[in-house]
């Protein structure tokens, strides 16, 4: 069960990954040790599974992010998402349920690079795309 200082040490965390563990302990008012423990704890149980970095793609060229919703034809569905996971353009990719079977996004740094890398799986799956013009809402936590 995650109790309070567990939800603090969370919270602390998404917010600034890279809060040292002493500063960590002195904001959830623990020992290091004792901070460092609950902290392995949580890693081991799978509540935390990483600590990352968060880059913004234009500072690389990508200058357009695209959701791509996807159904692929029939029995195609395994090759789809294979030939997802390999063109690195695509970032995320989630299996729904309703109309489409995948929603994905896409950074390209042209609509030509974008249509180039759409082609690719247009004869394997239907897809619809929507150019992002401003993400209003950044990923974050659920309520803990």
């Amino acid at each position: 069960m995650i109790d309070e200082v567990d939800r603090q040490i969370i919270d602390l965390l998404a917010e600034n990954a890279r809060l040292s563990l002493k500063e960590l302990a002195a904001r959830v008012n623990l020992s290091s040790p004792s901070a460092s423990e609950r902290l392995k704890r949580l890693e081991e149980r799978g509540v935390i599974r990483a600590f990352t970095v968060e880059v913004n793609p234009q500072s690389f060229g990508y200058a357009l992010q695209a959701i791509v919703r996807i159904r692929p034809l029939p029995a195609q569905m395994a090759r789809v998402q294979q030939m997802i996971e390999e063109i690195p353009q695509f970032t995320e990719c989630d299996k729904v349920t309703g109309d489409d079977c995948l929603v994905a996004r896409l950074h390209v740094r042209s609509i030509e690079e974008m249509d180039e890398i759409i082609d690719r799986i247009g004869d394997k799956a239907e897809t619809n795309t929507a150019i992002v013009k401003a993400q209003t809402l950044k990923r974050r936590l659920p309520p803990l």
